[in-house]
Order: structure tokens, then C-alpha cells, then sequence
């Protein structure tokens, strides 16, 4: 590190390798940071490390901040956007988490943040960038001194900061009109920034910047200075700003870790939305099921208003309307996936442009990944000649020191939304129907030694009686036999959608003709395919399961509260001939004498046959420690003494009930009756949520 010029007794500025810092206009203080600990943590392994040791460091540590900081993922937001050979602006540069790409991409970058130690964190996180220049201070000052000719300048996770930067009455407006001073013709400003009624807010995450639950939702009520906006506040503001030409893209699941990117062009469709647990800084409550509810809104046409997250293009609207990346891999296998408008150049006078897929390498290392799919093309393309399902052509691009393949939009419905809509009508035949066919088109030429592993429901696009396959990434050269392939097919759509589990796969499997051994080596193979894939590093996937923050079920809770609030009570039901009835029922309020722990000293009559207990009005797990008529034990093992409605778990005695309606009957019909007798009963009741009992009671090993 090198020093330049002083002004007084401060350095004006200094090197880091090849950045250049500019503290013109640093205060001499920082007044901005979050924890002084975790920067002092950053700055040591930004000096000490290199990046391809980051991901390493993040999982050893298990450290939120530092994944949040260092993690490569945090570059999605803005990697997607074409800036080669721009000027480009950052405003709040912070610790450099999307500064590295823009230094990547565009010929020259110019960062600014108020904190001189996140200022050195990025520059040595970013040293051997020759074209970037980061300045210290706060932005009011330095702004003057900013020229007037940026293609790009760039607010991520900025603009709801607007009140602190300007600290006036109309702050979020007179922000935008400043920055925008300094575009040139043509330019664009990016804002990304999180939407305060994304739907993850409704469904129980913590506001991103206040930590409490509903703030944005409720319109920042108790106050404060950062402020988040709908799709209809932003636009109120660029109005204001006489700002018309302006493109919404929505990241997901939001704009910090965005694996897709939306637009109005491309919205998702159904089924498309299931990665919605990511709360790895703050606990969640977990209100509803949000794959469910986005399914409805894009069902609705209202993905628009509730995205998590906004990205928005002030400016020419660019061609690319979908984008998803595939950067949680091993580096050969870092691809992102695009789709943009290109010139129809085969068209007629009224079609200019039509929509093309890429799939492109995000690092150098897996530019054979995009060959090998390419060439996998060919090969699929001979197998599958002559039988019923094509193949989406590939053509392999190589210009300028870059390379991506291309392919055909392909119109039509996903196999698995076929699937859906089966099972959602009943047409149970119908879903079998389908699977089968899809066998019998995959399972062409099965001799063949090219297969692609990856032929999932999802993968495959119908339209008429034409079946395409859109994505073979997965080819390999070898026999893989239909089965295994339709195996993993089935287990990929279980686990994407829990409605999907009330298929019954027995039938499937039954068809299938595979064995328990059959499975278990599928299985095998999937965690090893897996493990190819992700390489050493956890996907974000493994890294939330391993540390994010709890998940709270308020239902649990409520659950809790009323067993509090509310007395239990065991009813009894008694049994002359006549079956049980309400009528002839009566409760026990003395029976438990804690949480757990019933007693009961039943007088029962000696015309009484039946005696049924209901230890509880909610799923529980009942132990019967003890059950004696007349002082003689009953055998609780005899199912023509002792009945209930429960599952009898394997590893002991104890009955699981997935009801709310958990009964214990006793046939005393057999035992030796007075006219009045004594029914004894110990038990120990555990209550359970549903889902935890209705797992418990599943008596069938499950296949996934």
C-alpha cells in the first residue's frame, strides 16, 4: 500500500495494489458500520486470502456476515447486464460485493462509500483492478467533483438510503435527479432494492434493514430513515423525476443471492418459484406455504406486485428478459442461462426479432461444460432419430475470445405441469397414462450409448404430440436404462412440490419393475451426481440447511398457548350395545396431573361392553403404562381386548395419533363383571404437531 499527497495531516490518496483510493473527502472518522469485529475479520482475509479461498473460509466458519459479503453470488444482480467497454458508477460500493464484476466487465469503474475501512476491503479484496478508483466520503460531497459522462451508474441496495444521503424533505426524488446529472447520452442508472410487499414479508421474514417483522407492510410506521417501495412508489418517484423510460426486472429470490431474473416478458409460471427459504440473518416465521401463493399470483398475473425484490433500468430497455444462473457449482460447471430478443434475419418485413436461449461459461473453467453440451446435441439427436421426441437444436458460438450456445424458444407446457394438472383433476388413469408414454419416447433406442441423465419432467416442453427435450447439460456417453432415468424423473417431481406426495408411487415404481436394491443404487448414484455438480463447496441449497436461521411455526406456538390457556380434559366414552355416542360419554377434568401424566379410576358399569378413551383432542404420541379392570391387567396386545386408532410404533409400546381425535377402546366384555367395576389406566401423553405425528405414523418406509 503506497500513500500520495497530504491535506493537513491526512493522506488524499493511496494504493492498494493497483485501486486507487481517493479520501479527498473522508471525514477522518467512520460513521458508518455495522460491527467493527466482523470489517477487522473481512479486511484480514481480503488481505490474506485469494478469492477462490473464500467459499472454503465461509463454510468453515459458518459466518452469515462473511457469506453475505465475500460470497460470488452477490455479483448475479448485475453480471447479466452487457456493460463491456462503459464507464460505470457505484454509489455505496460497501465492501465491494458487486464491485468486482463491474471492474470485470466495464473499462472503467468509479465506487464511492462513506467508510474508509469497507473501502479498503474492497480494494484489496479487488487489488489487481487497474481501472477502478474508489472515493471515501459522503456522497453529498463528493458528487461534485463526479463528471458527467458514466453509461452505467449503479444504486444496489442504495436508493432505499436515499434520506441519509440527502436529508431533505423530498429526499428519494432529488437523489435520482442528481445521480442521473452525471449519465451520459444514453446511459442507464440500476437500482436494485427490495420491494416492502414482497410476499417473503407477508409469509414471516424480518424487514431486511429494521430486523422487525411488517415494517415495510404496515409503511414503516414506527419511522426511521431507510425506506423500501412498492412497484407503483418507485414509479411515483421517477415520474416526479420526469423519468419515462424505465424497465422492471424482478430478482429471485431476491437481489442479494438472485439465482433468476424476471422481467414483464418473461414472468415465471406456475411452479417455477419453489426457493423460498433463505433466512440465514434472522429468524423467520413461517405463515404460509409461499411456493403455493406464487403459484396463485403468477396464475393471477400478480408476480409484479409482490417479487421479493425489484432490479430497475433507467434508460433504454435492454434485450435480455430472463436470465438464471448455475453458479452454487463446481467452477467446470458455472453456466448461466439467458433469454433475449435477437433480429429474426429468416423472417419476413413484419417479424424482426425473436427470442433466443444461451447458455454461457461465468468462468474459464467451464468452457468445456458449454462444448460438451453442444456436442451432446448431436449425439442425442442420432439416438433418438426416428422415435417420438426431438431434440431442441444447438449451435456452439465461438467470437471475440468468447463462447455460448444457442437454441431454439420452444412454445409449449412442461411435461411436469401436464402431470399437474392430472392430478389436481383426480385423473389418476390420466397421470399414469402420461407416464407411460413419457417411458416409452425416453426409452427409444435404449441400446444407444448416449443418455442424458437429466431427463426430468421439467425438461422436456409439449406441445400437440410433439415432445422436445430443451436441456441435456447431463449427457454421458454410456447405456443408462430407461427406468433409472424415469426413477429419478419421479423422485425430482416429489421433491419439488409436496402436493405431488399424494401420488401413489407404489404404482409407479410397481410399473417400473425396479427392486428395493434397485433404488438404493439410484440413490447412490444421485447423492454422486450431486456431489459432481457442487464439487467441494456446498450449494446455497446445503448452506442454508446447514446454517441458516431458525424457521418458527407460530401455528406450534399457538398450539402451545392454547394447551396453556385451556384445561385438558379426557373424555370417556361407555359402550352398552348400542355403539358409542356423544350421549353417553362424559369427561374426566381431573385426569392429568401435569403436562404429560394421566391417571384414571374409571367406575364402570356391568352392562357396559366397550370403554373408550380419548386421552386427548389433538395429535399426541400415548404411552399405556398401566391398564387394569378389576385389579387384572388388560393385554394391550391382544387386538380383541385392545384397539385404537393410532399407529403402534415399532421401537415401543407407545401409539402415535396423526388426529385430533386419538381414542383408546377396551372390550370388557370378556372379563368378569360385578355390577359395578374398576377400570385403572396410566398413561403418558405427548402432544405432537400433525405433520410431525402423520410422519411418525407412516408404517411404510418412504422411498426418497
Amino acid at each position: 500500500m503506497t500513500m500520495g499527497k497530504n491535506m493537513g495531516d491526512q493522506e488524499t490518496i493511496m494504493e492498494v495494489g493497483k485501486v486507487r483510493l481517493d479520501l479527498t473527502h473522508y471525514p477522518g472518522e467512520d460513521l458508518y458500520c455495522d460491527d467493527d469485529a466482523v470489517e477487522n475479520e473481512l479486511l484480514d482475509i481480503v488481505k490474506n486470502y485469494s478469492a477462490v479461498e473464500y467459499q472454503r473460509i465461509i463454510e468453515e466458519r459458518q459466518s452469515w456476515t462473511l457469506l453475505y459479503h465475500l460470497s460470488s453470488l452477490r455479483e448475479n444482480i448485475v453480471e447479466w447486464i452487457p456493460m463491456e467497454g462503459s464507464k460505470a458508477l457505484e454509489v455505496g460500493s460497501g465492501c465491494g460485493a458487486v464491485t468486482g464484476v463491474l471492474a470485470r466487465k466495464a473499462a472503467q469503474v468509479v465506487s464511492v462509500d462513506l467508510s474508509k475501512k469497507r473501502s479498503l476491503i474492497n480494494a484489496y479484496r479487488h487489488s489487481d483492478c487497474d481501472n477502478l478508483v474508489i472515493h471515501v466520503g459522503n456522497f453529498k460531497d463528493i458528487e461534485p467533483t463526479l463528471p458527467a459522462d458514466f453509461d452505467y451508474i449503479f444504486l444496489i441496495g442504495v436508493f432505499e438510503y436515499g434520506q441519509s444521503y440527502m436529508g431533505t424533505d423530498r429526499p428519494f426524488e432529488e437523489f435520482l435527479q442528481i445521480v442521473m446529472k452525471h449519465l451520459a447520452p444514453g446511459g442507464r442508472v440500476v437500482i436494485a432494492i427490495e420491494n416492502k410487499y414482497g410476499l417473503k414479508y407477508f409469509a414471516g421474514c424480518k424487514e431486511d434493514h429494521l430486523g422487525t417483522w411488517f415494517s415495510g407492510i404496515e409503511n414503516y410506521a414506527d419511522g426511521g430513515y431507510v425506506r423500501t417501495f412498492s412497484r407503483q412508489g418507485l414509479e411515483k418517484i421517477f415520474d416526479a423525476c420526469g423519468v419515462k423510460d424505465y424497465s422492471f426486472y424482478y430478482p429471485y429470490p431476491d437481489y442479494k443471492f438472485m439465482t433468476t431474473l424476471y422481467s414483464d416478458k418473461r414472468l415465471p409460471g406456475k411452479g417455477e418459484l419453489s426457493n423460498n427459504l433463505r433466512n440465514y440473518d434472522r429468524e423467520r416465521l413461517d405463515l404460509f406455504d409461499e411456493k403455493y401463493a406464487f403459484d396463485g399470483l403468477a396464475e393471477d398475473a400478480l408476480f409484479p406486485v409482490f417479487s421479493n425484490s425489484y432490479e430497475v433500468i433507467i434508460g433504454k430497455e435492454l434485450p435480455i428478459q430472463y436470465t438464471k444462473y448455475s453458479n452454487d457449482r463446481a467452477p467446470a460447471y458455472q453456466i448461466k442461462t439467458e433469454i433475449s430478443m435477437e433480429p429474426d434475419r429468416g423472417a419476413g418485413i413484419g417479424t424482426r426479432e425473436k427470442p433466443v436461449i444461451k447458455k454461457l461459461p461465468l468462468c474459464k473453467e467451464a468452457e468445456a461444460h458449454i462444448r460438451q453440451i453442444a456436442a451432446s446435441y448431436q449425439k442425442l439427436a442420432d439416438r433418438y432419430e426416428g422415435g417420438k421426441i426431438r431434440v431442441n437444436p444447438c449451435v456452439l458460438h465461438e467470437e471475440e475470445g468468447k463462447i455460448w450456445d444457442s437454441f431454439a424458444y420452444e412454445e409449449g407446457l412442461p411435461l411436469a405441469q401436464l402431470l399437474d394438472e392430472k392430478l389436481e383433476k383426480g385423473d389418476i388413469e390420466g397421470f399414469h397414462a402420461l407416464f407411460r408414454e413419457y417411458l416409452e419416447r425416453i426409452g427409444y433406442h435404449e441400446e444407444y450409448p448416449v443418455a442424458d441423465f437429466d431427463m426430468i419432467f421439467s425438461n422436456i416442453i409439449v406441445q400437440d404430440d410433439e415432445w422436445t427435450i430443451i436441456d441435456y447439460e447431463w449427457t454421458y456417453d454410456k447405456v443408462i436404462d430407461p427406468k433409472e432415468l424415469a426413477f429419478r424423473a419421479i423422485y425430482c417431481y416429489l421433491l419439488e412440490d409436496e402436493k405431488r406426495n399424494k401420488l401413489n408411487v407404489d404404482l409407479i415404481l410397481n410399473s417400473l419393475g425396479m427392486s428395493e436394491a434397485d433404488m438404493d443404487d439410484c440413490r447412490v448414484k444421485e447423492r454422486k451426481f450431486q456431489k459432481q455438480v457442487t464439487g467441494r463447496s456446498r450449494s446455497m441449497s446445503e448452506l442454508y440447511a446447514w446454517m441458516g436461521a431458525p424457521v418458527i411455526n407460530p401455528w406450534d406456538c399457538l398450539e402451545r398457548e392454547k394447551q396453556r390457556l385451556v384445561p385438558r380434559r379426557v373424555q370417556i366414552y361407555e359402550d352398552c350395545g348400542g355403539g358409542f355416542s356423544e350421549e353417553k360419554s362424559y369427561f374426566v377434568s381431573d385426569g392429568y396431573l401435569n403436562d404429560e401424566d394421566v391417571e384414571l379410576q374409571l367406575t364402570v358399569d356391568g352392562n357396559v361392553q366397550m370403554v373408550r378413551i380419548d386421552p386427548a383432542m389433538e395429535s399426541c404420541v400415548v404411552s399405556v403404562e398401566e391398564l387394569t379392570f378389576n385389579g387384572k391387567d388388560v393385554p394391550v396386545r391382544s387386538k380383541a381386548v385392545f384397539t385404537t386408532n393410532g399407529k403402534t410404533l415399532k421401537s415401543s409400546s407407545a401409539v402415535v395419533f396423526a388426529t385430533s381425535d386419538p381414542n383408546l377402546s377396551i372390550n370388557v366384555a370378556g372379563f368378569e363383571r360385578k355390577p359395578l367395576n374398576v377400570l385403572c389406566a396410566r398413561l403418558k401423553v405427548v402432544i405432537l404437531p400433525l405433520a410431525v405425528a402423520e410422519d411418525m405414523a407412516a408404517s411404510v418406509k418412504k422411498w426418497i
